[in-house]
């Protein structure tokens, strides 16, 4: 083992938009930092093989779509013709600028960047494994674990089969699958089975649930669900994959109720992509050698600064537990330096924004209809049809929706979800309103640009009042 390299006050295990946030901030408060991950430049899961290359191909499956819709609106294209290899090179593209860029401003920091993996020795020393195959300890003041989360595996499946695929394997693009199951109806299944539709796939969601998207609100998920109707081979709802076997021509799978109410029936796939969740890498971590204290899922548990049960060591992103989402882990990332680095601060957000990438997208923040209901909360909830939408029947797009979720007696804003192109630029909006404790009436005097699918914000706003423009509702 090489010697021990000088103590850090900030060693950061993880560069994903948690750690790599973290990092910069830290150093940018004028601590030492110390960033550990064994990619090349910081970006983690989101940017190599995540949030970045997902919406990629989501960016060339919207275009593929628009152009075979064209026909609709007077315009005829020609069939698009697939250059797989050139669409993955596109993709590899993006991410290596964006990752590029962030080693860079790693650079310019001073951050001292050591490719390899850590684990806690005790509660101020870290053993690395360095990718090049050398061991070294490293003592530091502090330490945050921001090591991520990874797909969950079923158990029972076909291992090291090429035709099984989880997320990171599913956007590698190797090639377009002529039948394609996709085990989960959330966010990731069907974001990257729409990809898939639309480069030619034969796709067949299978959900356990009775909806698409548990726990998302059911009417902005009906939108999405009738458009991914014409879209998709099938979808299967309250359907459990009971066996997957493999075969020369393809994996067998029985799709059978998620009841165990029958046998089901047995169907033939060249691929099957498992999008069932995913899991906190809280593993292999020598946590057992602090005091830091795991949930009963694996998440480090954290207070309000996002420090653990040892004083020393603060935990962010997906491994400290939900929402796994990318921004949330920025906002932690942050959070974490600046009690670092002896700022008043805490992780107290109101709304944190969930986007679903497919077409139309469905966004949401803060309090859900669905919520409410379920711990027996009284809201009034205010609806805007997009088909009363100018912008939206311009767009040939009138299928989506935009709903506030507000309180009865103040009127302040708890709430607000959208479906339709673009809802994950407009939720930012409604954050905002949920942040600064907007009411209805805030909304609803905020003058918004005509024609905008912004104004329906605005409107469901009005809705609310009792006096909008371009829907008939009674005054309360």
């Amino acid at each position: 083992m090489t010697p021990a390299i000088p103590t850090t006050q900030v060693a950061v295990l993880g560069a994903g938009p948690g750690g790599y946030a973290a990092a910069f901030l830290a150093a940018d408060l004028g601590l030492r930092v110390t960033l550990i991950d064994p990619e090349e430049h910081p970006g983690g899961v989101c940017l190599y093989r995540g949030c970045i290359p997902s919406k990629a191909l989501l960016h060339a499956a919207k275009l593929l779509g628009d152009a075979r819709e064209a026909a609709e609106l007077g315009i005829d294209f020609a069939e698009a013709k697939l250059d797989l290899a050139r669409l993955r090179a596109w993709k590899q593209g993006v991410v290596a600028r964006l990752v590029g860029g962030l080693g860079q401003l790693a650079r310019q920091r001073k951050i001292e960047h050591v490719r390899g993996r850590a684990g806690f020795e005790s509660p101020r020393r870290l053993h690395i494994e360095e990718v090049g195959g050398q061991t070294r300890s490293l003592d530091f003041e502090h330490a945050i674990v921001a090591t991520g989360s990874r797909p969950i595996a079923l158990p029972g499946f076909p291992e090291d089969s090429p035709r099984l695929l989880d997320s990171t394997r599913a956007l590698e693009l190797r090639e377009v699958p002529r039948r394609l199951l996709v085990v989960g109806g959330g966010y990731i299944g069907l974001e990257l089975g729409s990809v898939y539709a639309a480069l030619g796939s034969r796709v067949t969601v299978a959900e356990m649930m009775p909806s698409l998207l548990p726990g998302v609100d059911a009417d902005l998920v009906r939108p999405l669900a009738k458009r991914l109707a014409g879209q998709l081979e099938a979808v299967r709802l309250e359907t459990r994959v009971a066996e997957l076997r493999e075969r020369p021509d393809g994996l067998v799978a029985r799709l059978a109720p998620a009841d165990g109410a029958g046998e089901g029936e047995e169907l033939v796939f060249d691929q099957v992509l498992v999008a069932v969740g995913r899991r906190p890498n809280s593993e292999a971590l020598g946590l057992e050698n602090t005091r830091v204290v795991l949930d009963a899922h694996g998440f480090l548990q954290v207070d309000a600064q996002r420090r653990t049960s040892e004083p020393t060591i603060y935990a962010i992103g997906d491994v400290a537990g939900q929402p796994l989402l990318a921004h949330k882990a920025t906002h932690e990332g942050r959070t974490a330096a600046e009690a670092i680095a002896g700022r008043p601060v805490a992780f107290e957000p109101r709304a944190i924004p969930a986007v679903v990438f497919t077409d139309p997208e469905v966004a949401w923040c803060g309090l859900t209809e669905e919520a409410a209901r379920a711990a027996g909360r009284k809201v009034s909830v205010a609806r805007f049809p997009w088909a009363a939408s100018g912008r939206a029947l311009t767009l040939g797009r009138s299928e989506g929706l935009t709903k506030l979720v507000i309180d009865p007696d103040s009127e302040r804003v708890l709430g607000v979800g959208l479906c339709g192109p673009g809802a994950g630029e407009l939720i930012a909006e409604g954050v905002l309103a949920v942040e600064m404790g907007a009411r209805a009436e805030d909304l609803a005097l905020s003058i918004h640009p005509h024609p905008t699918l912004s104004e329906t914000l605005m409107e469901a706003a009005e809705v609310f009042l009792g006096h909008p423009t371009h829907v008939q509702r009674p005054r309360r």
